[in-house]
């Protein structure tokens, strides 16, 4: 059999998101599933739609589905409490949508093939009529210093990465995701590989589009992870990073109005 892979969606009074969400793990043609659903005590019918979910994974998918329902302290402590229920030999999170059938399978054999620690890949941001407002291509060979990161929807790494480096620190409120990439990927220890095609569509909103206090708040937190890691130079990293998220946005922009 093939490595189990966790996929982890956190969620919150969100029932008909979280319903597209899960249509998408269903279509995923790879063999052998732990999907983790983290709910905060939703009241919207969450619980109720989990319950005839089980019987769904367990009878016909032969997955296992395991799922909570209960108060948390924000999304990385939900977050946190998917990671230390999972079992898979390899972790990821879904909030949006795969791109294809085939992602999981793609990242078990490049994984297994190039014997590394985890993978990425691109991701696009798109809007309600399926339009991509940014193109994010990931590349490789760069570093947190020249103000790159792995998309974090993309990011699947095997168990032992986060036994290592631990969780997410959860007194970050919007960039948790990013000092933990930061944590395990500044000294180069962590190795990825890289799947070079658009592997998540993620629905543009939430901290991506809250506007210039989000982006501050982001800003300044980013700056946070990388002195708490010992990386010099987080004002011109932040910033490095700032020019290549506008950049990505300007290049999408011309893209829609050229089909226009």
């Amino acid at each position: 059999m093939s490595k189990k892979i966790s996929v982890i969606t956190t969620t919150y009074e969100d029932l008909e998101h979280l319903k597209e969400v899960v249509n998408g793990i269903k279509n995923q043609n790879y063999d052998n599933i732990e999907y983790i659903i983290i709910d905060g005590a939703s009241g919207d019918g969450t619980v109720e739609f989990l319950q005839n979910l089980e019987q769904e994974f367990g009878q016909h998918l032969g997955w296992e589905l395991k799922w909570i329902s209960e108060p948390d302290k924000g999304i990385y402590d939900a977050i946190n409490k998917g990671i230390s229920m999972a079992t898979g030999d390899m972790i990821g999170f879904m909030f949006d949508k795969f791109a294809s059938s085939d992602v999981l399978s793609r990242m078990a054999d490049i994984v297994e093939q190039e014997h590394s620690q985890g993978v990425h890949g691109d991701l696009d941001y798109v809007d309600e009529s399926g339009n991509v407002i940014r193109h994010w291509v990931m590349g490789n060979g760069r570093t947190i210093k020249d103000g790159w990161m792995p998309a974090h929807p993309t990011l699947y790494l095997k168990r032992e990465v986060y036994e290592k480096y631990g969780f997410y620190k959860t007194d970050y409120k919007i960039a948790a995701d990013y000092e933990f990439m930061v944590r395990i990927l500044q000294d180069g220890t962590v190795r990825l590989s890289y799947i070079h095609d658009v592997l998540v569509y993620m629905f543009y909103g939430g901290t991506s589009s809250g506007g210039l206090g989000s982006y501050i708040l982001s800003f300044r937190e980013s700056k946070r992870a990388l002195k708490e890691n010992n990386v010099p130079h987080g004002f011109m990293i932040c910033l490095k990073r700032t020019m290549k998220v506008l950049l990505q946005f300007l290049k999408a922009a011309f893209r829609l109005k050229g089909k226009e």
